[in-house]
């Protein structure tokens, strides 16, 4: 029987000592390591590859500090599992805590005694082998319950109305999805992030529009739907299979307003353009979400051309005491009106908010103020009885 050969651990030596180098390869060798020598950041960022089980980096470089290099590939996805090990001749407490801050995984000081490095690389290599089969173990957890909660519907529609602000009634809603589980997954940012990573996101993103559809299409008599995506469900080529699902809970695209979420995902905006437009052909509408912050810009209302302009909700809260936010929302509200946008204000939580919104003359709000999300639509007045206590149960005429 043939006995299988165990592959060398490979380590990558970072110093511009060249006599130093060899005679420290030598000696790894001799331990059974297969040993790369780089005696430059440039040469190092050549030679570093994914398999690598260890890095060897010393402080001072010719071309770059070693805290630089150590801070690139700790911050790169393709190299930050590697583990680093810094050395450096000047023993000062401030370089090993800020190598450690960077994320080295320990610091030595030249010269230091064989046996204790090969003993320091040994630990931070078996922890890091340690952790690497916690984080393989996790991702298979995850996937398990993303596709549980995915084939057994585990998740629960949440609905938040918006209003138009003079005169004041009902816009429509706003979908949002919770999961209805107790497990890694029970948050809904980190359910529809996996979902992104494993390549389920198409499907969630159907299914969470489906359950919503199929409830609110007793209630929603002719008002606006808003429902959220993420750019790669457009890329992704659903626009038939969108179309047909409106038509079978018999809501026409016109009433329906997608938000466009996180812009910086788009991988391909040629494709992202081209299916727009498809989406546009049967009569969808476009928002863009959180205008103001996080990555929605000047640039995506320019490129996407949207309907809808949803002001983000940290730009309107606080405008009583902000000039500044004041003078934003009317820039806002001024482009909506001179290109035919709907202006929404996001996070309304205060009377006085709401007031200098509609001063403002911005067309339509929603928050808690008005009315906080329900996984109830049938206590919404789909009327439009604005002046009820339900409709709005802490507004003030």
């Amino acid at each position: 029987m043939q006995t299988k050969v165990k592959p060398k651990r490979q380590i990558l030596l970072i110093d511009d000592e060249k006599s130093l180098t060899q005679v420290l390869s030598m000696l790894l060798e001799t331990k059974g390591y297969e040993v790369v020598v780089a005696n430059s950041a440039q040469e190092a960022f050549k030679k570093v590859n994914i398999d690598l089980d260890l890095i060897l980096l010393d402080l001072i470089l010719p071309d770059l500090h070693g805290f630089e290099i150590c801070r690139r590939l700790k911050r790169s996805k393709d190299t930050r599992h590697i583990p680093i090990i810094m050395i450096s001749a000047h023993d000062l407490q401030e370089d090993r805590v800020e190598g450690l801050y960077l994320g080295a995984d320990d610091f030595l000081s030249k010269p230091c005694e064989r046996e204790e490095l090969f003993a320091r690389m040994e630990v931070v290599m078996r922890r890091n082998e340690e952790l690497n089969n916690f984080r393989d173990q996790r991702q298979e957890d995850v996937i398990v319950e993303l596709r549980r909660i995915i084939d057994q519907a585990l998740i629960i529609p949440f609905f938040q109305p918006i209003y138009k602000l003079d005169p004041l009634e009902l816009f429509g809603v706003e979908i949002l999805t919770h999961p209805v589980v107790n497990s890694i997954l029970s948050c809904p940012e980190d359910l529809f992030k996996a979902a992104m990573e494993y390549g389920m996101y198409t499907e969630l993103e159907m299914l969470a529009w489906s359950k919503a559809l199929r409830i609110l299409s007793r209630h929603i008599n002719n008002k606006k739907i808003f429902l959220n995506c993420n750019p790669y469900f457009i890329e992704s080529s659903q626009c038939l299979g969108v179309r047909a699902m409106f038509d079978r809970y018999g809501i026409p695209p016109q009433n329906i307003i997608i938000e466009i979420t996180e812009r910086s995902a788009i991988s391909n905006f040629d494709l992202f353009f081209e299916q727009l437009g498809n989406y546009r052909q049967y009569g969808f509408n476009f928002a863009v979400d959180d205008v103001g912050g996080g990555y929605a810009s000047l640039e995506s209302i320019i490129e996407t051309k949207p309907d809808f302009v949803k002001i983000d909700r940290h730009i309107v809260k606080g405008l009583a005491n902000d000039s500044f936010k004041r003078s934003v929302i009317k820039f806002f509200v001024s482009l909506c009106r001179e290109h035919r946008m709907t202006a929404i204000a996001e996070g309304i939580e205060t009377a006085e908010d709401l007031k200098i919104i509609k001063v403002l003359g911005v067309d339509a709000g929603q928050g808690y103020f008005l009315y906080k999300p329900t996984s109830h639509p049938d206590q919404i007045d789909f009327k439009g009885n604005h002046t009820s206590k339900i409709f709005f149960p802490r507004f003030e005429k």
